[in-house]
């Protein structure tokens, strides 16, 4: 969810900036006089001699120097948080493939979902596990896994975590021919609703 209104309000963003950087354009190049169309009355860039910021905006705080380089320091400050923003929404929160290299330096690309599928699906006839999911992050070469466990009420934690890493993780880690497979486990345990007896 809060993944789908960051990438909302970027476009609503990027859109809004988009708009006001093409209309200064606009005015800027004359384009509305070459091409033969007329802007809306509130905007402010008619022409090329219109400017962004007027005469007063610009001499206002002339006489105080810390003004233009807190002015350039916050828009630097904005842009590189902005870039942050749109790097985070962009960058891939899921493995889609891990490197295989065998000994005799051939490589192979196993599909990240695959093995994500096969981990899950071997936690969850473990003992005490009533549902597994399972993500691959880091890189192609560099895998890790972040393991999230729903356990049965009468699961014992220690022992579920012992048998995650001893068995499932170490047959993930032989099979894709890796290393080492770091992991983040979170368990959670299975909640029943109270229920009324008569």
């Amino acid at each position: 969810m809060l993944k789908a209104v960051n990438r909302v309000l970027l476009g609503l963003l990027g859109l809004g900036l988009f708009a006001l950087g093409g209309g200064v354009l606009l005015g800027g190049l004359d384009l509305q006089r070459h091409w033969g169309f007329d802007v809306p009355g509130w905007w402010p860039f008619r022409g090329p001699n219109d400017v962004v910021l007027g005469t007063e905006g610009r001499t206002r705080w002339r006489e105080e120097d810390w003004w233009w380089p807190a002015v350039i320091a916050v828009l630097a400050v904005l842009l590189a948080l902005l870039l942050w923003w749109l790097l985070a929404q962009l960058r891939r929160h899921r493995l889609g493939q891990v490197l295989i290299e065998s000994e005799d330096d051939s490589t192979a690309r196993l599909n990240g979902r695959a093995l994500e599928d096969a981990l899950e699906e071997e936690a969850q006839v473990l003992d005490g596990i009533s549902r597994a999911h399972v993500r691959l992050t880091g890189r192609r070469t560099a895998p890790a896994a972040r393991v999230r466990l729903l356990l049965k009420p009468h699961a014992e934690p220690a022992r579920t975590l012992e048998q995650l890493s001893r068995e499932t993780l170490a047959h993930a880690r032989d099979s894709a021919g890796l290393d080492r497979l770091p992991s983040e486990v979170r368990l959670r345990e299975v909640r029943h609703r109270a229920r009324r007896v008569a």
